[in-house]
């Protein structure tokens, strides 16, 4: 049975679909010898797959990570700078796991990591609506305008945000402190949006993806998934098919 090239690379856990259509562009894929091209149809019993030089294994065991990234990392795999990435948090895990989405250097907080693709996929793209949600410290006392406009909807550079769900949680002339919940994923977008309305920001953790949490988990502290977790996962994203 043939499916796009893309999909049985993520399902093999090369990376989600995403990644692996750059892959593809990228001129880093083969099949059967030659240059790939995106939307290609392949047979994974049949056809060989090759990344980088290196054949891709078939579907692998399915691992899901959640891990709290400290200030200081990035979440890609690779780096021009040689900065230290969120995988080097991480023992020696036999399936070749990668970080869902990305957060900010200069941000901390929940990371998803897995080697599902098409998990990977419904979890990353905005048309599943999962929302991610935010601790965020800016300066100054917040005022209820700026919340309100927060709740409509920001127009950024890049276009208007959706409206976000906002909770002032605690405020002072310093500081305030602030939940905010978005379905979107724009770069830095959470701290564009608090820039524009004139809140510069202090201090940015994810706290949330969907029905995954934080909780307790250190900075730094990692720890796989249950069972209940994975299902309610799972729910969330399918339940906007």
């Amino acid at each position: 049975m043939e499916e796009r090239l893309q999909k049985v690379m993520a399902q093999a856990g090369v990376g989600s679909r995403r990644s692996c259509e750059d892959l593809i562009r990228e001129n880093r894929v083969k099949v059967n010898g030659k240059l790939a091209t995106l939307g290609q149809k392949v047979n994974p019993n049949q056809d060989e797959i090759v990344v980088d030089g290196k054949p891709i294994g078939k579907q692998e065991q399915k691992r899901y990570v959640i891990l709290h990234k400290p200030f200081g990392y990035i979440t890609t795999v690779k780096d021009q700078f040689d900065r230290k990435s969120v995988l080097d948090l991480l023992p020696k895990i036999e399936e070749r796991i990668y970080p869902v989405g990305r957060l900010d250097y200069d941000s901390e907080g929940l990371v998803f990591l897995t080697n599902d693709g098409e998990l990977a996929h419904k979890v990353m793209h905005p048309s599943f609506e999962l929302p991610k949600t935010y601790l965020v410290l800016v300066k100054g006392r917040i005022t209820m305008d700026a919340v309100y406009r927060l709740r409509r909807g920001i127009r950024l550079e890049d276009g208007p945000t959706a409206p976000a769900e906002v909770q002032v949680i605690r405020s002072s002339v310093e500081n305030s402190t602030i939940v905010i919940s978005l379905r979107e994923g724009r770069n830095r977008q959470v701290r564009r949006m608090f820039q524009q309305v004139g809140f510069p920001v202090q201090r940015l953790t994810r706290t949330a993806i969907g029905p995954l949490t934080l909780g307790e988990l250190a900075p730094g502290d990692f720890r796989f998934l249950s069972l209940g977790e994975l299902k309610e996962l799972h729910r969330a994203v399918d339940a906007h098919v």
